[in-house]
């Protein structure tokens, strides 16, 4: 008999399917070795309360909005500009995401 998969990995992975994001690109995103992450998945177990934190600062979210009934998928306060910005945003990786952020800077300051 098969076992369901936990709620917290169920979640985990509807972030991953919105971002378009493989696993590994998660656990390079959170800091956390492939293995690990593949391995609690593999065998179903619930991630710790420091790993879980890894996860959600990898996701750029917090613990609060981790556990909401709501998944952050839309950002109904923005323009649709400001919309794709941020999503094209989510899909960089770290390195890039610093870059942006250093130029946006550099524009607003004019």
């Amino acid at each position: 008999m098969e076992q369901e998969q936990n709620i917290i990995l169920t979640k985990i992975e509807k972030y991953l399917v919105i971002r378009k994001w493989s696993l590994y690109r998660l656990a390079k995103e959170a800091e956390i070795q492939y293995s690990s992450l593949h391995s609690m998945f593999e065998k179903n177990t619930q991630p710790t309360i420091p790993t879980l934190m890894k996860i959600c600062k990898g996701l750029g979210i917090t613990m609060s909005d981790f556990f909401s009934d709501t998944i952050l998928t839309e950002f109904s306060h923005c323009t649709e500009d400001e919309q794709e910005l941020l999503n094209t945003y989510r899909e960089l990786n770290k390195k890039d995401k610093k870059m942006v952020l250093s130029v946006s800077k550099r524009f607003a300051e004019r």
